[in-house]
């Protein structure tokens, strides 16, 4: 998959779940929940060390699934992202060495920033969708709209995460800069603990609709 074609389908479906999973026996389960919710797109984050496995089980037995992993901080991180099967890859900041290997690599690659400095190094890096995080702590959707307008002209585009919920999910989608969020509410460490797959799906459904609501603003 081209890097165009990673971040566009990222873009077009708004939501991008943030998983850190623990047991590869939950990748799977997982993936058919976020399916049969109507968002075919994951984030597994390097948090784990169970999380290359992870990747490349759903590469391999949930083609149709759109893979992504996240927390991506050293060379050895991005090797394994790409070798297990990940299509686009995500840090919480923005490191030129990694943003520059993941390109070698053809790994379509979010960087994290925070501040214009960052948002600029970023671009200069050829970065055309960023991070922002952690969000709602960074001051949530006014300061990301502050940061971003100077920047409006030249196309940057970008995906809140950190402290995103249900509850302020829409403010950040209908935003013009905002090309997705990202979150780890559809999915944690206490529904794979008791197999709670239907909630994760109910999730996923509210997930869609939210977007569809903020989209059609």
């Amino acid at each position: 998959m081209t890097k165009e074609t990673a971040l566009e389908r990222i873009a077009q479906l708004g939501v991008v779940p943030v998983i850190t999973i623990e047991e590869v026996a939950h990748a799977l389960p997982l993936a058919d929940a976020l399916l049969a919710g109507g968002l075919p797109v994951i984030e597994i984050t390097f948090r784990t060390p169970a999380a290359a496995e992870v990747v490349r089980v759903l590469a391999k037995e949930r083609p149709q699934l759109l893979i992504g992993a996240g927390t991506l901080l050293t060379p050895a991180n991005l090797e394994a992202a790409k070798g297990s099967g990940a299509v686009f890859g995500v840090a919480p900041g923005l490191n030129p060495q990694i943003v520059n290997q993941a390109r070698e690599l053809n790994l379509p690659f979010i960087p994290g920033i925070a501040t214009p400095s960052e948002i600029e190094i970023g671009m200069s890096l050829g970065c055309g969708l960023l991070k922002y995080f952690p969000a709602e702590a960074l001051g949530g959707s006014a300061m990301l709209d502050a940061l971003a307008v100077p920047y409006k002209h030249m196309g940057v585009r970008f995906m809140p995460s950190g402290g995103v919920n249900t509850g302020n999910l829409e403010n950040y989608l209908k935003m013009w800069c905002v090309a997705a969020a990202g979150g780890t509410w559809i999915a944690r460490l206490e529904d794979f603990k008791a197999s709670n797959w239907t909630d994760v799906t109910a999730r996923c459904k509210a997930a869609v609709e939210a977007v569809g609501r903020a989209r059609r603003r």
